[in-house]
């Protein structure tokens, strides 16, 4: 007996035949792991509980009505608005909301928690951010007197496909964030999808084709569990980017994202700048990088980084990376020898364990 086209539920990735014996008696996560152990995939890591998705059983807005009609960008703008715990029903097949605007979190909100229930895609269109929390935006209403330092609000996305989210000439707090973007409190990214969003073409520091994160409360990590990066761009971190703030990214995939700016940081004399960490990119002083069963594959930078780009200027910072696989990330510029697809400058030696690099 064989088990046919059985996909790693990180990667996609098939085995085309696999005897049944190493899946007898056990889980479908358990079976994906055994089967991507042969393909040379390490298998997932153990999620800590920040990393679970919120119990969303009791929401306290739902958007729709049981048709797929009345699940509009409006009302997904006036449940983010309102914040709490936010559900869909848009009847019984997969949905795509294509959004007119932004959806907004208002910064007296203690708790949003948006959950599509593994159904609802949100469509930037290609001419809007999708979703927005800044809790120094003054039009998002000012809660506290150390903006860049609060603890609220606290922003979990879950079961949530991004698509064409675009953040071109949204500039306010430097940009970036095609797809998503958070200054303050704190935000946590679950079983979710992230496909062909973009932010700026060029600049030394912008970033986050899908996702850009800043100023998240005391220093507290950015969580990115069992979620998927695909063809999203930036002028640098196709997929990721922040400035001096921590991640704990768990069980995810990025494949095919890309830094499409030219000149690095500083730029280059003659150059817009840009260009750095194809799918993740990470700036800033002291803040901590943990990467641990991901699949980082064909993500591309045009300077340095095809796969990581990370940099603490005062040396003080960490990247860890464990368990993982990294191919075919091309830094078309520069990268740490050794290491194919990542520039790292760091305090210490880059930590890396039962990780495939190539």
């Amino acid at each position: 007996m064989a088990i046919v086209g059985l996909g790693d539920r990180r990667t996609g990735a098939t085995v085309s035949a696999v005897s049944a014996d190493i899946l007898k008696g056990a889980t479908v996560t358990e079976q994906a792991d055994r089967i991507g152990s042969i393909a040379g995939i390490p298998p997932a890591v153990p999620l800590p509980a920040d990393a679970q998705p919120v119990d969303t059983a009791n929401p306290d807005r739902v958007v729709g009505t049981g048709t797929a009609a009345s699940c509009t960008s409006a009302a997904v703008i006036a449940a983010v608005a309102s914040g709490g715990i936010i559900t869909f029903d848009c009847g019984p097949k997969p949905h795509t909301i294509v959004m007119d605007a932004t959806a907004k979190v208002v910064n007296t909100s203690q708790k949003v928690v948006i959950d599509g229930g593994s159904k609802i895609t949100l469509d930037g269109n290609n001419q809007h951010r999708i979703l927005y929390m800044n809790t120094c935006d003054p039009a998002q209403v000012w809660t506290t007197p150390q903006c860049d330092n609060q603890m609220l609000p606290n922003l979990t996305v879950q079961n949530l496909t991004f698509t064409r989210g675009n953040s071109t000439e949204q500039v306010f707090d430097g940009g970036g964030g095609g797809a998503v973007f958070v200054r303050g409190g704190r935000v946590r990214i679950i079983n979710s999808t992230f496909t062909d969003n973009r932010c700026e073409a060029t600049g030394p520091d912008v970033g986050g084709g899908a996702l850009r994160v800043l100023s998240q409360y005391n220093g507290v990590p950015v969580i990115v569990a069992t979620s998927s990066f695909t063809r999203n761009s930036c002028s640098n971190g196709g997929a990721l980017s922040s400035i001096g703030q921590s991640w704990q990214v768990y069980n995810s995939t990025f494949v095919q994202n890309t830094a499409i700016g030219n000149g690095a940081n500083p730029a280059r004399q003659g150059l817009p700048g840009g260009g750095n960490g194809g799918a993740m990119y990470f700036d800033g002083n002291k803040f901590d990088v943990d990467i641990a069963g991901a699949v980082i594959s064909d993500n591309r930078a045009n300077e340095g980084g095809g796969a990581v780009f990370f940099v603490s200027n005062n040396l003080t910072g960490h990247l860890t990376i464990n368990q993982s696989t990294l191919e075919r990330n091309a830094s078309l510029g520069f990268e740490t020898a050794g290491y194919p697809g990542i520039f790292y400058l760091g305090q210490g030696p880059l930590q890396i364990t039962n990780t495939i690099i190539k």
